[in-house]
């Protein structure tokens, strides 16, 4: 497998992108005016305990208070009779992570199982738990990092505390789990310091800008190159190798080209694609993704795929093609939590078990934990996806300032109706003169075409002139009635 990292980075934003084989699969996006906060340690002081939830809401310093379940506080020592309120209580100062950013209308969520992260170890000094990440398979190597991991911290008198190998200590010596132990020593020192002394909702440590954070964590063996398209974050990005990875400071590059990186990779147009609701296939059918506050859901259509042989080979192999584009999809949009798969029905059960069997092996390659249930009795697959960060429509859009994010208008027919019955209610209830329709050109075209005559009824009816004047900047839903 070819993959490359793109890093398209300005003072105001910066974007990765990681491309296999030429496909994009990953896009990261971090504007320095909302950076993410999940991995950054903060002491915050506790807010509200809510006893029946067993939780607690916590002040970080952010306008929406973060939410501590009491797992979270205990983590794996949890036990059934314990409750919140023995751990905490109103105006304590406590130490917290944020494991995920705020979303939607959810503020962040907290753990006070804390841990920090280098190339090559994660350190959680709440736990005792030492492990290798399950990514890496091969039971000699894991025994082998395991070796030099307790031999490391033997020697380097570490203070308590878990570690986890990550999947990037793959093939690492003994002298770069050392480097990395040293540094997470005096990292955690600086950290235990600075939340001895807090008295409020304060930062006690940053995680990495993006760019950085992508390297660190991206930077697997497949990688072939990391490009890089100005001169200020090659040189940052750089200085960064050099001291903590060197195995992969070579493949860091400067790009020097004429058209932006982005472009030159395709990556600006599946960006795009990635905004939109329906995706077509190659085959002539295309999926219809809608993404809503408990939910996402993906319909699978034939459209103008017709097949060779029969209807049942067209719906399969519309089926499989579907399986594979919705995992790349799910990744490209960063879509979380719940989906629902619609496919096509199929009466061949064989059919049905080699379309879920290919959208289990495409959704393996997504480093992203998820789950796929089988197919339910109305033909539906439902899986879940881990959520850690807002969608990509999330990032870039904003809800339609007309239609307030339903997606949908009332049409002008419908809105002259609704001034009608206002003009109505207004005459019954006011004695004026006459009245004053101020509306979009859309609704007031109709209202002098189309609905003309029942504005005429209306006029003999309420025995008061009706007058209309187009506003530019209202949207086809907005009207008002002026009482003259």
């Amino acid at each position: 497998m070819n993959e490359e990292i793109l890093v398209n980075a300005t003072p105001m934003e910066a974007r990765v992108a990681v491309v296999e084989n030429g496909a994009t699969q990953d896009i990261y996006i971090e504007r320095q005016s909302s950076r993410g906060t999940v991995g950054n340690i903060y002491a915050g002081r506790v807010a509200r305990v809510l006893p029946g939830m067993q939780a607690a809401f916590v002040d970080f310093g952010f306008e929406r208070s973060g939410f501590l379940h009491l797992n979270d506080v205990l983590g794996s020592n949890a036990a059934a009779e314990e409750r919140i309120a023995d751990h905490l209580r109103e105006g304590q100062v406590i130490t917290v992570q944020v494991v995920k950013d705020p979303i939607s209308n959810k503020g962040a969520r907290l753990t006070s199982q804390l841990s920090v992260s280098t190339r090559y170890l994660v350190y959680m000094p709440q736990s005792d738990h030492v492990g290798v990440s399950q990514r890496i398979d091969d039971p000699e190597e894991r025994t082998r990092l395991q070796e030099v991991l307790a031999s490391a911290l033997s020697d380097e008198s570490m203070e308590e505390g878990g570690y986890i190998l990550r999947t990037a200590a793959e093939g690492a010596g003994d002298s770069e789990i050392r480097a990395d132990l040293r540094f997470l020593q005096r990292l955690w020192a600086v950290v235990s310091r600075r939340a001895f002394e807090a008295r409020g909702p304060e930062l006690l440590y940053e995680d990495l800008p993006l760019q950085l954070r992508a390297v660190r964590d991206l930077a697997r063996s497949s990688v072939q190159r990391i490009l890089v398209d100005s001169q200020d974050n090659y040189a940052l990005l750089n200085d960064f190798c050099l001291k903590y990875m060197p195995e992969v400071a070579n493949l860091v590059e400067l790009y020097e080209g004429e058209r932006p990186i982005f472009d030159l990779h395709s990556v600006e147009d599946d960006i795009q694609r990635a905004l939109a609701r329906v995706v077509p296939l190659k085959s002539g059918g295309y999926l219809v993704i809608d993404q809503t506050e408990a939910m996402t859901t993906i319909d699978v259509n034939t459209g103008s795929f017709v097949g060779r042989r029969n209807q049942e080979e067209t719906l399969f192999k519309t089926n499989l093609e579907a399986a594979t584009v919705l995992a790349r999809q799910l990744r490209l949009r960063n879509l979380g939590g719940i989906v629902i798969v619609d496919f096509i029905d199929m009466h061949d059960a064989e059919h049905r078990r080699q379309v879920h069997r290919a959208l289990e092996k495409a959704m393996a390659r997504d480093p992203a934990r998820n789950k796929i249930t089988g197919v339910s009795e109305l033909g539906l697959i439902e899986m879940t996806r881990k959520r850690t960060r807002e969608s990509l429509e999330r990032v870039l859009c904003e809800d339609c300032p007309s239609c307030n994010g339903r997606g949908v208008l009332k049409s002008a027919e419908t809105v002259c109706y609704e001034i009608l019955r206002e003009i109505m209610r207004d005459a019954r209830a006011y004695e004026t003169g006459g009245l004053m329709v101020l509306a979009s050109q859309t609704v007031v075209e109709r209202l002098l075409d189309e609905e003309s005559a029942n504005v005429g009824d209306l006029e003999s009816f309420i025995k008061r002139s009706i007058s209309f004047r187009a506003e530019p900047d209202y949207t086809q839903e907005q009207f008002d009635i002026v009482l003259l």
